[in-house]
């Protein structure tokens, strides 16, 4: 049996969605870890997971969902209630003796990260890894699918990232759960971290994809439209923040700035690019 948070997906890249398709697909046995019993929850029982209803930062939830588990996958919303979410998460995997928990982290997670999540993130890292439960932490770079966001709600993509050769490391959710679902699925030893990034594209180039202009807007008008948007304090922190690390990086290099083989070696297939997103 496999566990499977963020399984009814949602805006900030539905890998967990994507990661119940694929291991159903391959015929294994999964439980769909979802916050609300509502039609979502349905379709994922119609497509024979095992939905189980309750609250990622409560130990009273996490530890029946995680009995007879034998591998997981863990990935939490940018929203606060991370790291309650995450030492649930992990101390009941380790008391159900669970081999492997393939985590999503963020491609800059460290103490010394420029955000404040991706330092959270950093520290969630530190959790899975002292509960001894063979994890993983997918370290992935920004989701086509918050680019997709902006460009839904502005008709361009607005953005505060500076000149529109500023760069931005880019990965399609299905791609992180590829690598995922590889990960869950493969008896191998795995390396603990695990860099996950599709593409590299200026923000010019990302506008093109999707067919709109981009336009680079002050940072305070962007987190006044975000809060509209997203509608959550944690979130708008968050990409704030990381629009200001890109945009001061602009055209530079950067050590994380590299298209990496994880994609291809556990998914089974090269990186989707942001056109074929698109398209």
């Amino acid at each position: 049996m496999i566990l499977v948070t963020g399984a009814a997906g949602g805006l900030q890249g539905s890998t967990g969605r994507h990661v119940v398709d694929l291991l159903l697909e391959r015929g294994e046995a999964v439980r769909a870890f979802v916050r609300s019993d509502d039609q979502r929850a349905a379709e994922l029982r119609k497509l024979g997971a095992e939905v189980v209803v309750g609250d990622l930062r409560e130990i009273s939830s996490v530890r029946p969902a995680m009995r007879g588990v034998t591998r997981a996958f863990f990935t939490y919303p940018v929203t606060a209630g991370l790291l309650d979410a995450a030492a649930a998460f992990a101390a009941a995997a380790r008391e159900e003796g669970v081999a492997r928990v393939v985590e999503v982290s963020q491609l800059d997670a460290s103490p010394e990260a420029a955000t404040p999540r991706m330092r959270r993130h950093w520290v969630a890292e530190q959790v899975f890894d002292w509960a001894g439960v063979g994890a993983v932490h997918l370290r992935a770079g920004v989701f086509f699918e918050n680019l997709a966001v902006v460009v839904a709600a502005a008709g361009r993509l607005a953005l505060p990232l500076g000149a529109p050769d500023t760069w931005i490391p880019l990965v399609a959710g299905q791609d992180v759960a590829r690598v995922g679902a590889g990960l869950l699925l493969d008896p191998a030893p795995a390396d603990p971290v695990c860099l996950v990034n599709g593409q590299m594209a200026t923000v010019g180039e990302a506008a093109e994809a999707f067919g709109v202009e981009y336009a680079d807007v002050p940072p305070e008008a962007w987190a006044a439209r975000a809060m509209e948007v997203y509608g959550d304090e944690v979130a708008v922190e968050h990409l704030s923040h990381l629009w200001a690390l890109f945009r001061f990086i602009g055209h530079g290099d950067h050590p994380l700035y590299r298209v990496t083989e994880s994609i291809e070696r556990y998914g089974g297939r090269p990186p989707m690019t942001l056109r074929e997103f698109t398209g």
